[in-house]
């Protein structure tokens, strides 16, 4: 088996609690190095402040899994691909379509996988709902995905500026899940952008969907204001009406109110897994549906203020 040495660039709360040690434990894979501007070191590997200094000084590395905020990714994922590595790319996997439209362009003029990550996709539940729904029309959907940003983005203020996607960082979880499960392609028709007075990107939205067919009941509310139990629950209705219930982000599937799948959560082995099967057959996975539909929500959105957010 082909051994891949990986680097990362960027080490925040998401490298540290799932690439970090999803690597250690996937033997496809030897992290070997590191890219951080505020130097922050991993034990066996080397730290490197830009990534040009990474490439340099590790000619044997091959792949890089970019872990930063969307505003910088475009430059970094294209310094990476022009060096020669192939490219993971957490999500959002980047600040714009033009700019994932370039990178997947210029991967495939060098020769290097690119691989955009939606790691909400990699649930046992949400292929099985999927398949469920593959021969059936949607005739309601409800999307609710209600967290507590102070949890899980303490003092990160970046997602707050333009480009920080704000709720549709949690949000745009969901519409990978949506645009995965749905049978027919899927529209933003309307939405609604909450916006704290002192930031540049929304703290919640509510937004309505059409389709191709003769339904358009549905929906998503975002919401970065919950707190307590969190929220990410999706209920559809078909055509028959058969009731699927995806809860917890993806990980469970109800179906008329009995339990069809349940696994705990291991999005990021799989993604992983995956990474290691699109290395060896040389191929690269680019999704961009869930961040087209996050960028029409701002395209059409009608803009509201709240009070100011502050940790």
């Amino acid at each position: 088996m082909t051994v891949h040495k990986i680097g990362i660039i960027g080490l925040g709360k998401i490298t540290e609690d799932q690439h970090l040690p999803v690597i250690a434990a996937n033997p496809a894979f030897e992290l070997v190095a590191v890219s951080s501007q505020r130097g922050i070191k991993v034990d066996g590997a080397r730290t490197f402040r830009a990534p040009a200094d990474m490439y340099e000084a590790m000619p044997e590395l091959d792949v890089v899994a970019v872990c930063t905020p969307p505003q910088v990714r475009h430059a970094i994922a294209r310094e990476a691909l022009a060096a020669g590595k192939h490219v993971l790319l957490e999500k959002p996997p980047a600040a714009t379509i033009s700019e994932l439209d370039d990178l997947a362009a210029f991967a495939t003029a060098q020769g290097r996988v690119l691989f955009t990550t939606w790691h909400s996709q990699y649930n046992a539940a949400v292929a099985h709902a999927r398949d469920l729904l593959a021969h059936h029309s949607v005739k309601r959907l409800a999307i609710t995905w209600k967290e507590d940003v102070r949890r899980w983005h303490p003092g990160q203020k970046w997602i707050w500026t333009a480009g920080g996607f704000g709720v549709f960082d949690p949000g745009i979880n969901a519409l990978s899940i949506l645009t995965e499960i749905m049978p027919t392609p899927v529209f933003v028709r309307s939405a609604e952008l909450t916006f704290p007075d002192n930031c540049d990107a929304p703290i919640a939205a509510s937004l309505a969907f059409a389709t191709n067919g003769p339904h358009d009941d549905l929906t998503a509310e975002f919401d970065w204001r919950q707190t307590g139990p969190q929220t990410w629950d999706i209920v559809i209705e078909t055509d028959e009406g058969t009731e699927l219930r995806l809860a917890n982000g993806g990980a469970r599937l109800e179906v008329n109110g009995e339990l069809d799948v349940e696994r705990k959560p291991a999005e990021y082995e799989d993604i992983y897994h995956r990474f290691a099967q699109l290395l060896r057959d040389n191929r690269s996975l680019v999704d961009s549906a869930p961040l087209r539909l996050v960028a029409d929500s701002f395209l059409i959105g009608r803009r509201l203020t709240t009070e100011p957010f502050h940790e």
